[in-house]
């Protein structure tokens, strides 16, 4: 195999005729190899014209509301869970989020079923049950009390834009009407800057919501309706402490069938998968479009619905880490709630993989059992900068690695350093060329693509145990990142 050029800032092999992309419309261009900062502007938001916050709703750190609505009468059954975690690796796979092609847009678990469309008309939106149905309270099961706790924090977002609308859904914050969901539900991926957005709780109330922040590099956005007091606020768990074969509930809208609840497990921990989006940041959080993997595994693409897989017109990518599951995640699913046994918030629904391949034109599309949610951890963080100011920041390593399995003579499998920036967070660490990262704060790094996705997920400034090898000896170091330009 063939030594991979470097890319910025612990992110992914990028061949060199990428280096000169056209940034996306409306975005200034990516940062170079030393992750500078972009020669464009950002806004204070993360960009796609929304303002900064200029006053805070909610103190920053402020921990989401306990669900007060009404539960279903049978007690929801507690597993027992180990104090262990079980590690579960990194997935070769570039994600479509969203694209508008043709007037028709879709989204990986995303923009709802035949989503984007070329009409400034309101989408609409299948109805569905405004409550869990229990016809036979004596044979209730778990599933029907974990949905009882969970659909009354779960919504329906519909938005529009001057020459699209689609529609995902959204999980409630707190009494103060805040709304977590996914930056390419509240862009349509980019393609709107300025939209109309309307949320549909589980009893069939449409409320009118604004943007409060965008945060692109991870996908999440928040929103917020003007009068939240009669909405149910998600409980939150730790995603740290989950277990492979945790039992899973995804809840949203899928196809565009509000309240809709599906049941399955913790297929994998630890995860890192690139998404493909026209929504990707360009400020040295994103990548141009990679070619398939050197070894000539093709990886999983993610399928738009209306069009054929693979055939997504984005040019950048974001990393980040996901818990895998194999409860059923469609299109229209994207910002709604995986929840443990509890009912409590384990993730954020944000993609899903298809078997359909761009050489095929009966592509499958939908379900295959493979999704992927964002932590509770992270997105909990993120939500919370976002209300407090508007953004949330990121971390940045300041280094160009690439994959250690491209590397001729590498005995382990990482993150290997290609370059240090002078000045950076890793410069200031010790770390050097050819050390080869293993571990990020406990977790396992197998590629570029994990230690992206983990270095992200800190807010910038923060501190994270590297656990490296060089020359063939393990060491440990506490980094104190950077801050990543938007």
């Amino acid at each position: 195999m063939s030594e991979q050029t470097p890319h910025p800032d612990a992110g992914h092999s990028v061949p060199p005729a990428f280096s000169s992309t056209p940034a996306v419309p409306g975005h200034p261009a990516p940062a170079d190899a030393a992750g500078t900062a972009p020669t464009q502007p950002i806004p204070p938001t993360g960009g796609y014209g929304f303002p900064a916050a200029t006053e805070a709703t909610a103190p920053a750190g402020a921990a989401f509301g306990v669900v007060t609505g009404p539960v279903a009468s049978a007690p929801v059954a507690t597993a027992h869970k180990p104090k262990n975690g079980v590690g579960g690796g990194k997935i070769a796979a570039i994600v479509i989020a969203a694209a508008l092609v043709g007037g028709i847009a879709g989204v990986g678990g995303a923009v709802g079923y035949g989503a984007l469309t070329a009409s400034s008309s309101p989408s609409k939106t299948a109805t569905g049950p405004s409550t869990v149905t229990v016809n036979n309270p004596e044979s209730v099961s778990q599933a029907t009390a974990i949905a009882a706790k969970a659909v009354p924090s779960v919504v329906t977002i519909n938005v529009t834009g001057s020459s699209a609308a689609g529609s995902g859904s959204g999980i409630v914050l707190d009494k103060q009407g805040h709304i977590l969901t996914n930056a390419h539900v509240a862009t349509l991926d980019g393609q709107v800057s300025n939209p109309t957005i309307t949320v549909t709780t589980s009893d069939g109330r449409i409320l009118d919501a604004t943007v409060v922040g965008i945060d692109p590099t991870y996908d999440m956005a928040v929103l917020q309706v003007k009068d939240g007091s009669s909405l149910t606020p998600m409980e939150f768990a730790d995603s740290s402490k989950l277990n492979v074969g945790s039992m899973t509930v995804a809840v949203g809208a899928p196809l565009g069938l509000a309240n809709s609840v599906t049941t399955g497990i913790v297929s994998a921990l630890n995860r890192s998968i690139q998404i493909q989006s026209s929504a990707a940041p360009s400020g040295g959080g994103s990548t141009p479009q990679q070619s398939p993997n050197p070894d000539g595994q093709q990886p999983f693409q993610f399928d738009i619905p209306g069009r054929g897989s693979g055939s997504s017109s984005a040019t950048a990518t974001i990393s980040i880490a996901v818990i895998q599951t194999d409860a059923a995640i469609n299109p229209g699913n994207s910002g709604g709630a995986l929840v443990d046994s509890d009912g409590k918030l384990i993730g954020v629904n944000v993609a899903i993989a298809s078997t359909g391949s761009s050489s095929s034109s009966s592509a499958q599309s939908g379900n295959i059992g493979v999704g992927f949610a964002i932590p509770s951890n992270i997105a909990h963080r993120i939500a919370n900068d976002i209300i407090a100011k508007g953004t949330a920041t990121h971390g940045l390593l300041g280094a160009s690695v690439q994959d250690a399995s491209s590397v001729k003579g590498a005995t382990v499998v990482g993150a290997a350093i290609a370059s240090v920036t002078n000045g950076g967070a890793a410069a200031a660490a010790g770390l050097q060329a050819g050390d080869i990262v293993t571990g990020f704060n406990g977790t396992p790094i197998t590629d570029a693509s994990d230690l992206t996705a983990q270095v992200r997920a800190i807010a910038g400034g923060g501190t994270a145990k590297l656990t490296f090898d060089r020359n063939g000896q393990s060491q440990d170091v506490t980094v104190t990142l950077g801050t990543l330009s938007q």
